[in-house]
């Protein structure tokens, strides 16, 4: 999976045929025709409310690519920014520093193919050294 160009369209086409869902129940669900449908495959892009009924009819929520994505490659944000300016966000707050299995094994991946080493990795992606080394120590098992 390459978290840094999401091609959304394909990933839904690839999760259709895992699911093995006909395209007329997609076009009902959707109510449109088999070759919006095949459009939609196609897109790099999406709204989010057609990827939210992506999500529920193919039961995998889509949305986690893009935090995905975020997690990777968006810079940290510091709470010392957020003091300077005593701006208070009234947006939710979510953790960032959520790992999905998916993730450790994208990191883990890069530094048994050599792409990337230990010390790339914390750099590059913001991962504490001790979150990384407790991952390397349970794949061992």
């Amino acid at each position: 999976m390459n978290f840094k160009n999401i091609n959304i369209g394909s990933i839904i086409h690839k999760r259709t045929l895992e699911c093995e869902i006909e395209i007329t129940r997609l076009c009902k669900f959707f109510s449109c025709t088999e070759k919006e449908i095949t459009t939609m495959y196609q897109s790099k892009s999406l709204d989010s409310e057609i990827i939210l009924k992506w999500s529920r009819i193919l039961e995998y929520d889509f949305f986690r690519i893009y935090s995905q994505n975020l997690i990777l490659y968006a810079p940290a944000t510091t709470d010392i920014k957020n003091k300077k300016t005593k701006i208070i966000s009234k947006m939710p707050h979510f953790r960032k520093n959520i790992y999905t299995q998916e993730l450790v094994n994208f990191m883990l991946e890069m530094i048994e193919n050599g792409e990337k080493t230990r010390a790339q990795i914390i750099t590059d992606y913001n991962i504490p050294k001790t979150t990384l080394y407790k991952w390397i120590e349970k794949n061992k098992k």
